[in-house]
């Protein structure tokens, strides 16, 4: 097939969005399909001329994650992997993902939202302040007391409009990615830092990643459950990664979801699907397949509507002749 892949792009983990994008290139060059990439913005939309099959967007963060991107590829008619625009809003805001886990009653931590008219944060300390919108845990802090919280909203809202303030869970942080609305086994995330923030992903190297999770099968379990739906309650499509912290009696909690999770072989989501025996080539080459499929689904439901309603647009006509 002939796959257009969408990467970089104008956010803060550009970063991270080109390295994902390069190794999904290099797997679906290696899978046998014809591979146009593109370096795509807001303000430059040139690489969705390009004649293609099915796009596979690699982008992380802000107009790529967040549905901006999935609009417009939805309104020119293009199959692509991953999420509807609608299920991308939701996904990449912390609050409306966490409002809808709260009222499909799944256990999530207390949070409340700040901005600059109202600064003072009323969840006590110890507690995690982070953006709303943004991922990678850029700009996110852990603070164990009230001065520190109050600091960090302040510092937050001088480069937000909003801030979100959650109570901290104290305990194992685990993540499940989901492959095809199904949850892949949970890996345990255990690094020398503070927490899982954007150097122990990208950068140091010394972040390990578990699936020995030294919890019983039940709260596995448990975490896979969440997963798949959180997953259902967002609509999200095609992949994901659900973001859990275990409190001190291993009760799970939804943190957020991520509806472009990171993508290379080392990254969670493909390093989960390699352990259930899906290397990396075939994963993304069962993703755009997915995708063209659900695409050629999408035409052949209107080819019948835009039948089946100029037949009764004639019938129509005819009863009014006679």
């Amino acid at each position: 097939m002939k796959v257009t892949v969408l990467y970089g792009g104008p956010s803060a983990e550009r970063e991270v969005s080109l390295i994902s994008g390069g190794a999904v290139i290099e797997a679906l060059k290696s899978m046998g399909h014809d591979v146009f990439a593109s370096d795509i913005s807001p303000t430059d939309l040139s690489g969705l001329d390009h004649p293609c099959d099915v796009i596979f967007p690699v982008l992380h963060g802000a107009f790529g994650e967040s549905g901006e991107l999935q609009e417009i590829l939805e309104q020119r008619g293009l199959p692509f992997v991953g999420s509807s625009s609608a299920a991308s809003r939701i996904g990449m805001n912390k609050i409306e993902s966490k409002c809808a886990w709260h009222q499909a009653g799944l256990p999530t931590p207390p949070w409340e939202v700040l901005n600059r008219a109202a600064p003072a944060p009323t969840i006590p300390a110890p507690c995690v302040v982070k953006p709303i919108d943004s991922g990678s845990s850029i700009d996110v802090r852990i603070c164990h007391t009230q001065l520190d919280a109050d600091l960090a909203c302040d510092e937050l809202l001088e480069r937000h409009p909003e801030a979100m303030v959650e109570s901290f869970i104290d305990g194992p942080e685990l993540t499940v990615g989901v492959l095809e609305e199904q949850p892949l086994d949970p890996i345990r995330i255990v690094t020398e830092h503070e927490f899982f923030d954007y150097d122990a992903k990208y950068r140091d190297g010394k972040t390990r990643h578990l699936f020995d999770l030294g919890v019983s099968e039940r709260v596995a379990q448990r975490a896979r459950d969440l997963a798949r739906e959180a997953n259902r309650v967002i609509g999200c499509r095609d992949l994901a990664r659900v973001d859990i912290m275990l409190d001190r009696t291993l009760e799970p909690h939804i943190l957020e979801i991520n509806t472009l999770p990171g993508f290379t072989p080392r990254s969670l989501l493909p390093e989960a699907a390699a352990h259930r025996g899906i290397s990396f080539g075939p994963l993304v080459d069962r993703l755009v397949r997915r995708a063209y499929a659900r695409g050629a689904d999408v035409q052949k439901k209107v080819q019948v509507f835009l039948a089946t309603d100029a037949a009764g647009s004639s019938s129509q006509r005819i009863r009014k002749t006679a």
